[in-house]
């Protein structure tokens, strides 16, 4: 059940907020069409400027200072071994081994002053959802994901888009998932099921559609050398239980749709058995569609195309992602994991940072921002892209392999009217705390609802039944980064 919410604010009839988005039905947030547009109207509802969101996820936490922070001025033990480079957005310095971002710098935001005090991985959680860590049970390693954890944001965009849908007429009914996780959950590919890309409490049903790529071997990264085709299988996860399903076996697979009808037969008529008919009908539809099985085949992309991208892990997987969001997906994540346990955890030394991190983000996002801007596509998807946290400015080792540093990283913004060429934020001389302008991870969650139209005033009920809001309190979105 999904209620909504918000701040008291009254508008020239007389009415609240409140009362208007109340007014109607059972559609999109419990608003009917006719009050939503009114609401609009009146300037409180505003209109969506993304139908969907693009979410590259850098875990492990590029630093600050070899990519779009640099501090040549600063002391000799802080500033890296990398050399600065201008951009064409005024005032931003930029890593040497990110040239073709610097030379498209114009098409996208930097907030150099994303910050927040969980100075560890388990971040990830607060980075894709908005809120901290709840305390959980969560394995050895203290990172696994539970039922208890706060909903991903791509979850609440199924879980509303679902809403939505169930009210619709069946032809104007989705084939396509709104929330797709590539290339593998978060940290799947090292051994951990980490917290934060899943429905957590709302409900696993809710989680995004997942893909597997596996690596060769232990030792082997994929982020860091080109793939062939047959790695590039993308595989569905979550269909039909713990088992695989490849694209190419959906129709076989069909059958399991007959044992889903004799366990129905077993349910009495309740919601529940309700629920479950919609279910196995979407599963169907997504186990049959032509246009599923046609926008994971990679190998449908010009050579050409998956050059440009690079043919590493992370740049086939952005190519998926913008595939995906030309399905009809709304929130893709993409996440550059850590096969080695490091990546861009660089603790031990920058050889890897300089040598594939750097040059293997480059080549990626500028391609995606250029193929996504000539597609058109730009314009009506939110592009984001950021790690947990940042690096220490005080390297921890000689070849300048740095530590944890929550208190002042970088993230990038761009499309869906995304003021390009700006730097916003400004960190101190050792790029180590904000010094205007610090943006929370709720500020950040605030403005991709905002973007896609969702008020991030709206509420959820909690499994309790307990109305709760969208975005944690304080986070506001950032209004100033549009146009």
């Amino acid at each position: 059940m999904l209620a909504v919410e918000g701040r008291s604010r009254r508008v020239c009839n007389g009415l609240t907020r409140r009362d208007l988005l109340r007014a109607g039905g059972a559609g999109l947030l419990g608003t009917s069409l006719t009050s939503l547009l009114a609401a609009e109207e009146a300037g409180i509802a505003a209109r969506p400027r993304a139908r969907s969101v693009l979410f590259l996820f850098l875990f492990g936490g590029p630093s600050q200072l070899e990519t779009f922070d640099l501090k040549p001025d600063a002391a000799s033990g802080i500033r890296g071994p990398y050399r600065p480079i201008a951009s064409r957005t005024p005032g931003l310095l930029m890593c040497e081994h990110l040239p073709k971002l610097a030379d498209i710098s114009d098409r996208f935001a930097v907030i150099r002053t994303m910050s927040h005090r969980y100075n560890d991985h388990n971040a990830c959680h607060y980075v894709q959802t908005g809120y901290p860590l709840p305390p959980a049970q969560r394995g050895a390693a203290g990172v696994d994901a539970t039922a208890q954890d706060w909903p991903a944001m791509g979850s609440i965009v199924e879980y509303l888009d679902r809403r939505a849908e169930s009210a619709a007429p069946g032809d104007r009914r989705r084939d396509f998932p709104s929330y797709v996780y590539l290339p593998n959950p978060l940290g799947h590919i090292q051994g951990y099921d980490r917290a934060g890309g899943y429905a957590g409490w709302l409900g696993s049903a809710y989680d995004g559609l997942a893909t597997r790529i596996p690596r060769r071997g232990p030792d082997d990264n994929p982020y860091f050398r080109d793939c062939d085709d047959d790695e590039m299988d993308f595989r569905l996860q979550g269909l039909d239980g713990p088992a695989l399903l490849t694209l190419e076996r959906t129709r076989s697979r069909i059958g399991l749709l007959d044992q889903f009808d004799a366990a129905r037969g077993r349910l009495d008529r309740s919601q529940a058995a309700r629920e479950f008919g919609r279910l196995q009908e979407r599963a169907a539809r997504l186990m049959t569609s032509e246009a599923m099985r046609a926008a994971f085949d990679i190998r449908q992309e010009p050579a050409r195309v998956r050059d440009r991208y690079g043919r590493h892990l992370f740049g086939q997987s952005a190519l998926m992602g913008r595939r995906m969001i030309e399905a009809g997906a709304r929130f893709v994540t993409v996440v550059w994991d850590a096969p080695d346990g490091y990546s861009w955890d660089s603790h031990a030394g920058s050889h890897d940072v300089g040598r594939h991190l750097l040059p293997g983000l480059d080549q990626t996002l500028s391609a995606l921002l250029d193929d996504m801007n000539a597609r058109g596509l730009l314009d009506e998807t939110l592009v984001v892209c950021l790690g947990e946290m940042g690096r220490t400015p005080r390297p921890d080792t000689a070849t300048w392999g740095r530590g944890h540093w929550s208190y002042c990283f970088p993230a990038v913004l761009a499309g869906a009217g995304i003021q390009g060429g700006v730097a916003y934020g400004r960190s101190d001389k050792d790029a180590a705390y904000p010094v205007d302008r610090p943006v929370s991870p709720e500020d950040l969650s605030a403005t991709i609802f905002h973007a896609l139209g969702i008020d991030p005033d709206a509420r959820i009920m909690d499994p309790l039944g307990r109305p709760v809001p969208l975005v944690m309190e304080g986070g506001r979105p950032l209004v100033e980064l549009f146009g």
